[in-house]
């Protein structure tokens, strides 16, 4: 079987992912406005009254401002874990969205997919990444991270498609006019990984079955696509790994469409 991924945005202002299968469809996070991600998903010919699900990576804004409208409007499942849904609540006030609730570290279905929620280290309760899986197809989703650990190398390693946080060069981010405590949080371990960080991180569980890599999250400030692609390109080059196709994503269109085999 195989997957189809597109990033509808992705960056500090608003993050969604499509993926689809042959019979389901879920959106990765809600960052975007119900008629833009509508709008964003016939772009690609999707439709989002035929989207099954939306799982949640973690509370901030720009990964659920859309929750709510979306779920009123088209009726679609909300998954996220205890933490994520206390906080989401807590922020917006409401406690009117009926919730499936998952348990970061263990799998659930959602009809033929497979979804996997892993730990990552990030500034929020009980943040996850995702491998989604329709066997053999197999996607990994790590979108907000301030350090790769052991545990998600081994989930995406063994993944045919990544999308990954590309956030930051640390010397745009040094000169940047952001508050010195932003700075330090953003390069912290709690907070956001730089290019060659991101690099590195695919090096390191890149194989011959690894077929495009997409980063995301990347800062308008402190970052440049050019600039991250050539990071990203050359620590994979140094390790023999030139067959990955490096891929951009972004805040204000939607990216390439490739399907995972």
């Amino acid at each position: 079987m195989a997957l189809t991924l597109c990033v509808l945005a992705s960056g500090s202002a608003a993050n969604c992912i499509y993926v689809a299968s042959g019979a389901t469809r879920i959106l990765i996070d809600a960052g975007l406005s119900a008629a833009e991600t509508g709008r964003r998903l016939r772009e690609i010919g999707a439709d989002l009254a035929a989207v099954d699900a939306i799982c949640v990576t973690h509370e901030h804004r720009d990964h659920c401002a859309g929750l709510g409208v979306l779920h009123r409007r088209h009726g679609m499942a909300l998954y996220a874990n205890s933490a994520t849904i206390e906080a989401i609540e807590i922020d917006a006030k409401r406690r009117d969205l009926p919730w499936q609730v998952f348990t970061t570290g263990s799998a659930f279905q959602i009809r033929d997919l497979r979804i996997d929620p892993f730990s990552v280290p990030h500034d929020s309760y009980d943040p996850v990444g995702f491998v989604v899986t329709a066997a053999p197809a197999r996607l990994g989703i790590v979108t907000d991270m301030g350090m790769a650990t052991a545990l998600i190398r081994e989930r995406l390693k063994p993944c045919r498609a990544i999308v990954v946080e590309c956030n930051h060069d640390p010397g745009l981010l040094n000169i940047s006019h952001r508050p010195w405590a932003l700075k330090q949080r953003i390069a912290g371990s709690q907070g956001h990984l730089a290019n060659e960080q991101t690099g590195e991180l695919i090096a390191s569980i890149a194989g011959p079955h690894l077929q495009a890599v997409f980063l995301a999250h990347l800062s308008a400030e402190c970052n440049r696509p050019a600039l991250a692609v050539k990071t990203v390109q050359d620590v994979l080059r140094h390790n023999g790994l030139t067959h990955v196709a490096v891929r951009l994503t972004y805040a204000d269109r939607v990216s390439e469409v490739v399907r995972i085999e």
